[in-house]
């Protein structure tokens, strides 16, 4: 089968190619891939940036969310059956979605919203699962607090945003001039235009952060929570409980204790809670947002769509940070 992966590590590596079919398991679903969604994480595996935390077997087809219909299903498999529609992020140590065909665990898998397309569809699974274990899961968001969601108009802020609204919250963001009317009327109820306003002079006594940004805006989230509050990144650092969680060495461990030394450190002096997640694969998950979406809480935020023969050119879009919600692959 058609699939598009890299050989080495590097920033413009990558080509399609021929790749053998997947093996699929007692519990794996074969899913043909119709639309897989572009995410920074395809970017950053790519160049190598997280060979210590997922030591990927090269050649490796890249791609982590997918919507298409299962080809056939696993002796143990009981949930699914050909034909379903369904989507899914795979689990982090076997993706692949940017190819014609894909083996997925049960567990990660959802069925389709009934109210999305294939493209539209492949948008969600990341992106969303990423959201609700960032503001349900770990923060416990509740009705009435009031959450700061950085770079707003990306992938996982288009998304976070919808869900921090239908969960009661009071949504503030960040993002650039041309895009402050768009994000009000996604549901943000304070738009920061990081042009011209310092979040952290302007914001003050929220519950929640999460943050996508670098290690600056990171240190300056701390000033606009309460005691109290929960700084929630999903960019780093990473943190020791990370990486005993992920099964790491110890010796990895204590890096990534070190790493965020710095910013536990002024979190704590603060009286402020510092966390690193990396989203996990969850079919549950992904079926409870199926609902929202389904329910017209949620919808999919498209950028643009690119063909599979020019997956190359999607990446390099995403590299440059400035898509306004998800881009997509069509792949079948």
């Amino acid at each position: 089968m058609k699939a598009f992966f890299i050989e080495r590590y590097g920033k413009q590596t990558g080509a399609i190619g021929e790749v053998p079919e997947p093996a699929v398991g007692a519990h794996d679903v074969l899913i043909q891939v119709h639309a897989a969604s572009v995410n920074p994480l395809d970017s950053k595996i790519r160049s190598g940036a997280f060979k210590p935390i997922l030591p990927y077997a090269l050649p490796l087809v890249l791609g982590n969310d997918l919507a298409g219909i299962v080809l056939r299903v696993g002796a143990a498999v009981t949930r699914f059956k050909a034909g379903d529609e369904v989507y899914a992020r795979p689990p982090e140590s076997r993706i692949g979605s940017f190819a014609e065909r894909i083996a997925v665990h049960q567990d990660a898998l959802a069925l389709k919203p009934a109210n999305l397309d294939m493209t539209e569809a492949a948008s969600i699974p990341l992106s969303a699962l990423t959201s609700w274990q960032v503001l349900v899961t770990s923060a416990q968001l509740k009705p009435g607090q009031k959450v700061l969601i950085h770079a707003g108009s990306g992938g996982v802020g288009t998304l976070a945003i919808q869900l921090a609204k239908h969960l009661g919250a009071f949504v503030a963001t960040t993002t650039s001039s041309a895009n402050v009317e768009w994000l009000k009327a996604l549901g943000a109820d304070r738009v920061i235009d990081y042009t011209r306003e310092d979040f952290a002079s302007e914001l003050h006594d929220y519950d929640v952060v999460l943050n996508s940004l670098g290690a600056d805006v990171l240190e300056q989230s701390i000033k606009v929570l309460k005691p109290g509050g929960q700084l929630i990144s999903i960019s780093g650092p990473p943190t020791a409980e990370f990486a005993q969680e992920q099964g790491l060495s110890w010796g990895l461990r204590q890096v990534m204790r070190l790493l965020s030394s710095g910013i536990r450190r002024k979190a704590r002096k603060q009286g402020v809670n510092y966390r690193f997640l990396f989203m996990r694969a969850d079919g549950a998950q992904l079926q409870a947002i199926t609902a929202l979406i389904e329910s017209g809480a949620i919808k999919p935020v498209i950028d643009r769509t690119f063909p599979f023969q020019q997956t190359a050119d999607a990446l390099s879009y995403v590299e440059q940070g400035r898509a306004k919600g998800k881009v997509v692959v069509t792949v079948s």
